[in-house]
């Protein structure tokens, strides 16, 4: 069980993670971008880590108070979790 659900949330953090730097790359081009309740719903569903990653990595929503505090603590609720489980 704990490996399904590493495994499910790794997969779920690199989806954010490129999904980030897709919005990134839109946000530089003035496209059309992916919508901020996305990106959080991933991160709830357990992509927290890979959005934290994408933040920084791509220097992305960093200014953003509910990106830099949510996403953080998201990450740290669900490590908790996993280190819990595990």
């Amino acid at each position: 069980m704990a490996q399904a659900l590493l495994a499910y949330m790794a997969v779920v953090s690199i989806v954010l993670l490129v999904m980030m730097g897709m919005d990134k790359s839109k946000a530089k081009k003035h496209e059309w971008r992916i919508a901020e309740r996305t990106l959080f719903t991933l991160a709830i569903a357990g992509g927290a880590v890979g959005g934290v990653l994408g933040m920084y990595l791509f220097r992305h929503k960093t200014r953003h108070n509910s990106f830099a505090f949510g996403f953080p603590l998201l990450a740290a609720i669900q490590i908790f979790i996993i280190v819990q489980i595990w």
